[in-house]
């Protein structure tokens, strides 16, 4: 039921959303060389690794320059179609094609890369048992300002008690979070979506 109630809601929104992608796209490689899309290895369900799509919103090679992976405040790598693209969460639309293809859900964990799930106790690896999500109960709670050990935690939580209440009460903090311009689906300094190459 879940999984056919992601498909549709994802289909609807990737129809609604396809002109913001198409021109906010175009703004993005006028603004910078490089693609307008990037795409980063994430650890999924159960383990398994899959692409995380996303629209690029750093400079081309930005993993070479300053920070590498982390991202820090002010980064100058942050393009100014960039910065928009985050306050306003633009750029996670992309992630809409890795909930079709069953890769995520519109709520669950973040993703995160395979380097921080190494280091995953084995009770946190029982983030890994659902499909990691586009918003999250650890990304309306706090998000970045949290410790890493706690998000995780807030994640457990959601998942130990998972419900249809639950996952309209995410939606409804996500769209007021994005409404209000904060940044909630950013994973923090140093497990931030990488860079795009």
């Amino acid at each position: 039921m879940r999984r056919a109630v992601d498909v549709v809601v994802a289909l609807a929104a990737l129809v609604v959303a396809a002109p913001v992608i198409a021109l906010t796209a175009l703004a993005v490689v006028l603004e910078s060389r490089g693609g307008a899309f990037y795409r980063q290895r994430r650890v999924g369900h159960s383990g398994r690794e899959f692409d995380v799509l996303k629209l690029r919103t750093m400079v081309a090679g930005a993993e070479h320059q300053g920070a590498g992976l982390a991202i820090v405040a002010g980064d100058a790598r942050i393009t100014r179609v960039g910065r928009l693209l985050r306050r306003t969460s633009i750029d996670e639309l992309p992630n809409l094609v890795n909930v079709l293809r069953g890769e995520m859900a519109i709520i669950g964990p973040r993703p995160t890369v395979p380097e921080q799930v190494a280091r995953y106790t084995e009770r946190q690896r029982g983030r890994l048992a659902v499909r990691p999500g586009i918003t999250g109960w650890a990304q309306v709670n706090g998000r970045a300002a949290l410790p890493w050990d706690e998000r995780i935690e807030l994640d457990l939580w959601y998942i130990e008690h998972r419900s249809w209440k639950l996952d309209l009460e995410v939606l409804r903090r996500s769209v007021r979070m994005v409404l209000g311009g904060e940044d909630v689906h950013r994973d923090g300094p140093a497990w931030r979506d990488a860079p795009p190459g």
